[in-house]
C-alpha cells in the first residue's frame, strides 16, 4: 500500500474515534484503490479468506454509523458502499449526490459534480434523505 494511502486511512480511523485495525485499513484500501462503489461480495473476493463475511459486513456497518461510508441504493437486493465526502459525520450522512449504475459493466460511480434535482414535498411530509439512481452506459463502456 502506498505511504500516502496508509496515512489517509490512519487519519480518517482516528478522526472517527476508531481503533487501526487490519481488518478496518485492508477494507478502505480496497475502498481508495476502487474506481467506484462495491458491494459485500467485492470485499469478500477481494480479500480473499483473509476475513469473514461477519467480519466484512461489522466493519462497513462501524464504517456507516461512523460516517466514512454511505449506502448506494440498487434495483436488486444488493448494496454497494461507496467512501463518503467530508460533510459526513457520526449518524449524520449528506450525501446528497447522484449515483450512476452502468448497464455494462456493472460499475456504479458517485456523480459529486452532478447536481440532485430539488424536490418539493406536499405540506405534512418530511425529507431526510434522498437517494437518486440513474442508469445507462459509463463513458468506459462507449
Amino acid at each position: 500500500m502506498p505511504a500516502k494511502h496508509k496515512e489517509i486511512i490512519v487519519e480518517l480511523l482516528r478522526s472517527s474515534n476508531l481503533s487501526v485495525t487490519d481488518t478496518r485499513v485492508k477494507i478502505l484500501e480496497l475502498f481508495l484503490k476502487s474506481n467506484g462503489a462495491l458491494e459485500h461480495a467485492d470485499f469478500e473476493k477481494l480479500t480473499g479468506k483473509s476475513f469473514d463475511r461477519v467480519t466484512i459486513y461489522r466493519t462497513l456497518q462501524t464504517f456507516l454509523d461512523k460516517g466514512i461510508v454511505h449506502k448506494i441504493p440498487t434495483t436488486d437486493t444488493s448494496v454497494r458502499y461507496a467512501i463518503c465526502k467530508s460533510e459526513c459525520r457520526e449518524h449524520e450522512h449528506h450525501d446528497h449526490h447522484v449515483h450512476f449504475r452502468c448497464e455494462e459493466c456493472g460499475s456504479t460511480q458517485c456523480l459529486d459534480e452532478t447536481d440532485v434535482p430539488a424536490i418539493t414535498l406536499p405540506q405534512g411530509y418530511a425529507m431526510h434523505n434522498v437517494e437518486v439512481v440513474v442508469s445507462g452506459v459509463c463513458k468506459s463502456c462507449q
